[in-house]
């Protein structure tokens, strides 16, 4: 559990108080709208920078033996993409019938699919070491991820003209 408790708090605990310090301690000295117009908008890429090399470097250490071992990819595969649906279709469809609006809806429903598969490698390194099934599992995580979230973007496009657009100006949604 202490294993546990020390890599959530680096990889989550660090970034979040950096976040809150930087953000009260920035905005002391500069306006809000400096702080989210031009701070924002400098370092938001490096948060995705340092994800993208965290998959990249995981897939590179892992590569080969997703590769070799198809049977174990589909294996973790298949109970991923059946949670995603569930989550997504099911918070969607609750939170429209709920009466939230598409914008609601949608951030609802991608936040109860989305997973953190970030700390989760992250944790499976630090307790079980990178050579573990651990650490496999969820480099897989991301890779399946990632192509079900594109698909569901399609998908609340098709639920935004179907369930929440006026047909006006011609039949153009609004």
């Amino acid at each position: 559990m202490i294993e546990v408790a020390e890599s959530v708090l680096i990889y989550l605990g660090i970034p979040f108080a950096a976040g809150f310090l930087t953000r009260f301690g920035l905005l002391r000295v500069k306006a809000k709208e400096w702080y989210e117009q031009v701070f924002i908008s400098k370092i938001s890429p490096l948060a995705l920078l340092a994800l993208l090399y965290t998959i990249v470097i995981m897939f590179m250490i892992k590569g080969e033996e997703i590769i070799n071992n198809p049977e174990n990819v589909v294996r973790i595969a298949i109970p991923l993409l059946i949670y995603f649906a569930i989550m997504f279709f099911a918070s969607f469809f609750l939170s429209y019938r709920s009466g939230f609006t598409y914008e609601q809806t949608v951030t609802l429903a991608f936040t109860a699919a989305s997973n953190n598969f970030e700390l989760a490698i992250a944790v499976a390194v630090a307790i079980f070491g990178i050579a573990s099934d651990q650490a496999f599992t969820a480099v897989i995580g991301p890779l399946v991820e990632v192509p079900v979230m594109i698909t569901f973007v399609n998908a609340a496009l098709y639920f935004k003209r179907r369930y929440y657009c006026n047909f006006i100006n011609g039949g153009k949604c609004i």
